[in-house]
């Protein structure tokens, strides 16, 4: 009886922490949810690579609609991937359904943002051939994720306010491979990788929330690229 009073108080919970994503992020990612509940957006034309990404923490996968529907205007499969109760430890390897979804697809990156990011690790380290690259948005892998020795290209993007996941993200080069990029976004912070409104502990960004995601944009784009 403990224990289920405890998984109904957990189950609450991440209902009443959810970040739910602006409206008009809303409106976009709906438009775009497929029968698997997953948030397509599909490029015109073959696409040069896909992106199976991972939301935050308690991010509504919304709110990732807007960033999504950039990377497809330039030529990108981007695949928001809800996860169970918000929270991406729940649904590591939902990257893998994505991808056999798609096999004429023949270059596959997984990313994700914060919490979204280090489970996209975790499943990189359980599976190390699934995809080509990696892009952790605002996150790092786990201390004890070491990705340093795999073929993988990396990127690893973050705003200079960011107040929630601390100064981490050079040590955490250490863990990837030798040649992964480092983007710093000068002014953006945690939340603006998405379209939903303030979280707790972070910065505040003095770079506006398009511009951050432009530049998040560019940077994605620049490690497909150099995969082709």
């Amino acid at each position: 009886m403990t224990l289920v009073v405890a998984a109904i108080g957990f189950v609450a919970w991440t209902q009443i922490a959810r970040y739910p994503a602006f409206e008009q992020a809303s409106v976009l990612a709906h438009q775009a949810e497929n029968d698997h509940g997953w948030y397509v957006f599909e490029p015109e034309g073959e696409p040069q690579a896909g992106l199976a990404f991972y939301p935050g923490g308690l991010v509504d996968p919304a709110a990732y609609a807007p960033l999504m529907r950039a990377l497809s205007d330039r030529g990108v499969l981007a695949v928001i991937v809800p996860m169970p109760l918000d929270l991406a430890v729940f649904g590591i390897g939902r990257a893998d359904e994505v991808i056999g979804a798609y096999p004429d697809v023949d270059t596959w990156v997984i990313g994700g943002h914060s919490l979204g990011g280090a489970m996209a690790a975790e499943h990189v380290k359980d599976d190390p051939g699934a995809v080509d690259g990696i892009v952790f948005l605002a996150s790092y892998p786990a201390e004890s994720t070491d990705l340093s020795q795999l073929p993988l290209s990396v990127v690893s993007v973050y705003g200079t306010e960011d107040g929630v996941a601390g100064e981490v993200f050079e040590s955490s080069l250490a863990r990837l491979p030798e040649d992964t990029s480092l983007v710093v976004i000068e002014g953006g912070n945690h939340a603006q990788f998405g379209d939903y409104g303030p979280q707790e502990g972070d910065g505040t960004a003095t770079l506006a929330r398009d511009a951050q995601q432009r530049a998040t944009v560019d940077a994605i784009l620049e490690l497909i690229e150099s995969l082709q």
